[in-house]
């Protein structure tokens, strides 16, 4: 079978990114109170043994990164909610 004729899958969240949990993340940390800072997540991550750094946070958040299981289950014990809320997919407001 030719690839013209192959269907090609391609592993993009309906919004084009690389996951679905980053606009989740991005809008629960901006939630938190204090403040906290892209950064100051990256810090939180670390100290529950995931190395990310600021800038890896913000690729997450923007959907140029992809995340992993292990990442996503310690995004969900630092924001304080389940891995199921960080997967919720909303609708996007045109």
């Amino acid at each position: 079978m030719s690839r013209k004729g192959m269907l090609m899958y391609k592993n993009k969240a309906p919004n084009g990114g690389n996951n679905i949990s980053g606009i989740n993340i991005a809008k629960l940390r901006k939630s938190l109170l204090p403040k906290t800072s892209q950064r100051a997540l990256a810090d939180k991550m670390q100290l529950e043994g995931i190395e990310l750094d600021k800038n890896a946070i913000q690729r997450i958040e923007s959907g140029e990164r992809f995340v992993t299981d292990i990442e996503l289950k310690t995004f969900a014990k630092v924001l304080n909610v389940s891995c199921s809320d960080l997967l919720e997919e909303h609708q996007e407001q045109k």
